[in-house]
Order: C-alpha cells, then structure tokens, then sequence
C-alpha cells in the first residue's frame, strides 16, 4: 500500500495512473513529432497565405497540445480507488493548463489576424497592431484569473468583482499602457501617423521613417539608421512634425533666399539689356517689358526723360527675378504643377534676400538635395550677369585687398 497525501490506494490505481500520464505523454509526442512535422510539410505545397500564418505563429501546434491534457482532465475519472483529493487536485492543475492553453491559442489567432492585415494594400493607414496588444493583454489577465479560481475552487466571478477594490492599484501600474491606449486610438482614428510615415520630434531625437506602431511604443528608424522608441502617448503630450503631405503630393519644397549685395541694385544700361536679350530664358520678358515701359515714357514724358525719376526702366534686379522664375519653369525637374514664386522680403543688414519658393518633382531626399544645389549652383554663377552681387560678410581677406587698392598701410592685420 502506497500512502498519498494522508489517503491510501492500491497499485492497481497506481497502474491506471502511470497508464494515463502515459497516454498522454505519447499523444504529446505523435503530436510534436508527427503531425507538426506533417503540417510543416503541408505548408510547403500549399499557397495559401493564412496557412502559412498561423504555422508561423504556431496556432495549430499550442492547440494540439491540450488533446494529452484533455485526456488526463476526462481520464482521471476512471481511475480505479483513487482518493477523491487526489483527482481533485488533478483536475484543477490539469484545467488551469487547459485554460492557460486556450489563452495561447487567442493570443496566436490575434497575432495571426494582424500579420495577415498587414499584407492588405492599405493595412499601413489603419494600423491594428495596438487593439491587438490590448486584446492579449486582456486575454492573459482573464486567464490569469480563471486559472486562479480553478486552482482555489471557487467562482471567478468572484475574483472580478473583487477587482473594484483594486482598481487604483491597477491604474497606477498600467497607467503608461492605459495613456499609450487612449493614445493610440487618437494617433490611428485621426490618422496622424502611419507606418511608413517620415516624422520629425526634436524633443527625442527622432528624424525618420516610422516603421512600427504599437500599444506601447513607435519605432521610428532615423536616416543614420538608428532607432528611435518613443512612447506612445508622448504623441499626445508633443508636438511632431509628419511630412506624409509633402510625400503624397509628389513634390517637395525648396525656400531659400540668395542674399543680394544692396550697393550693386540699379538700372540696366540699353547695352547690357541688349546682351541679356540673347538669353533665350528671357527675351520674351525683355521685348514685353520694353514694349511696356516705352509705351509709358511716350504717354507721360514729353520733356525731361533725362532724369530717372521720370521714366521707367528696367532694374538688373527685376530683370534677375524674372531670369530666375524662367529658368525653374524649364528645369527638368521642377514641379510646375506647384507653386512656384521669387519673393523680394524686407531688406536686412545681409543685403536684399530674395527667395526662391519652389518645389521639386520628387521626395527622394538624396535626389532633392542635389536639385536643390544644381539649382543655386547655376544662380550664384549667372548672379553676376546682371550686374549684381550676392552679399558675404567682409573677410580679413577682403579688408587686405581694400587696403592694397587703396594703398593703406595694413596694421594689426598679420
């Protein structure tokens, strides 16, 4: 006689039961080296993408394995002369693992139905990732619970209601998960962000592409591939900067100014608007422009057009800007559907900025950058033909040549 937990039972009851455990181990492993290798093999002549799924995050495999638990939870029943504690306590450990077991098998189903939503063409504009942490969040702590009250025998329910009074507890240690929640559902139903989006947040670091969205945190991988992780709810608490707009429109937009010196502003002479006529980019302009202010000085000067206060004239920067929005109009690689603008703004102690307000016909950031260069390149070396030049702040080098024009004895220089 063999004496268990203070009860007695024979070997016959000890035969049935090494029978049972055993039963359950070899279905443990046909299952394990069987019948997952034959769905593994099956997945290899198949195409069928949900298939493929849900092998990979091994729904099958978790749910097979509560077929031995299954047998040890209806078989322990037929044991001969076993004590009543014993199958009880039996019962309750193999229904906890049963429990704990179905909670892998919802969390692998939900995981699946993510995957396969991420392969829809649009899945990047309604990311689902977070509800589905949520969702396994809430699986795992019902399981939690329900394997709790079938360990002690008693009612779940009762161990839900009893979370009332812990309820504070509960807020303070998941208040980082509840904030990414409330977080997450504004970032996806006001569509702020998706995956793939190029966002900017100086505040941590971030200057990238996002590559993954959860419940808890947003990846984003910056342009020195580095990977930023930045908490969900700090989306709410933050501002960011998405450039999904300027991504989507095709274009991406170019405002820089050139800084003219003021000292080298005045009227083009007859000769020098002659010259800048042979520009095929602007003759067009000039004959107009000409036309016009020819027309104005007959109408209104009938003496005195010697003085400049009297008549119009063409202005080397006039004649520049209208240069300039004619050379972006025919560059291969300049969004004309765009705007497209030369803006003179409020005179600075840099000179006279005038900016270039134009979009290029691609996002590419490599490409626009060297658009963007191609495009200054090009002015800053056609500046002079007009008789303009850009402004740079005085060197030590300037101020030599000054004093050797002018014959000055540099002192203090060297």
């Amino acid at each position: 006689m063999i004496d268990f937990f203070g009860d007695s039972f024979s070997g016959k009851t000890l035969q049935w039961l090494l029978f049972l455990f055993s039963m359950a181990a070899i279905f443990q492993l046909i299952i394990r080296y069987w019948i997952i290798k034959v769905l593994t093999k099956l997945d290899e002549k198949t195409t069928s993408e949900w298939y493929e799924v849900i092998l990979k995050k091994k729904l099958p495999q978790r749910a097979l394995f509560a077929i031995p638990l299954l047998i040890i939870y209806l078989g322990i029943s037929f044991v001969p002369d076993l004590s009543p504690v014993i199958e009880d306590f039996i019962s309750r450990i193999t229904s906890a693992l049963m429990i704990f077991v179905v909670a892998r098998v919802l969390d692998s189903l939900l995981t699946s139905v993510n995957e396969l939503y991420q392969k829809l063409p649009r899945a990047h504009l309604r990311p689902i990732k977070s509800y589905i942490q949520l969702g396994n969040l809430l699986i795992y702590m019902l399981a939690i619970i329900f394997m709790v009250a079938s360990l002690s025998d008693q009612s779940p329910w009762m161990f839900l209601s009893g979370i009332g009074a812990i309820t504070a507890i509960l807020l303070i240690v998941f208040r980082d998960t509840l904030l990414s929640l409330v977080a997450s559902v504004q970032l996806t139903n006001n569509d702020l962000i998706r995956i793939g989006d190029w966002i900017e947040m100086p505040n941590f670091g971030a200057d990238g592409d996002v590559i993954d969205i959860s419940l808890n945190n947003v990846r984003v991988q910056n342009f020195d591939k580095t990977i930023t992780v930045i908490p969900t709810h700090k989306f709410l608490e933050h501002s960011f900067r998405n450039w999904r707009g300027m991504q989507e429109s095709g274009g991406r937009r170019i405002m820089r100014s050139i800084h003219v010196d003021i000292h080298t502003i005045r009227f083009l002479s007859y000769s020098e608007i002659q010259r800048l006529r042979q520009s095929h980019l602007i003759k067009d302009y000039i004959d107009k422009k000409l036309a016009d202010v020819n027309s104005y000085n007959d109408k209104y000067l009938k003496d005195n057009t010697s003085m400049l206060t009297n008549s119009r004239w063409l202005t080397n920067i006039g004649t520049f800007r209208a240069y300039i929005i004619e050379y972006l109009r025919k560059h291969p690689k300049a969004n004309t559907n765009l705007l497209m603008l030369i803006r003179q703004l409020e005179p600075t102690d840099k000179g006279i900025p005038l900016q270039i307000y134009v979009f290029t016909n691609t996002v590419v950031w490599a490409e626009y950058e060297a658009i963007q260069a191609d495009i200054f390149d090009h002015l800053f070396s056609v500046i002079s033909e007009f008789g303009l030049k850009a402004y740079q702040q005085p060197s030590g080098a300037d101020l030599r040549s000054f004093l050797a024009e002018n014959k000055i004895e540099a002192i203090g220089l060297d």
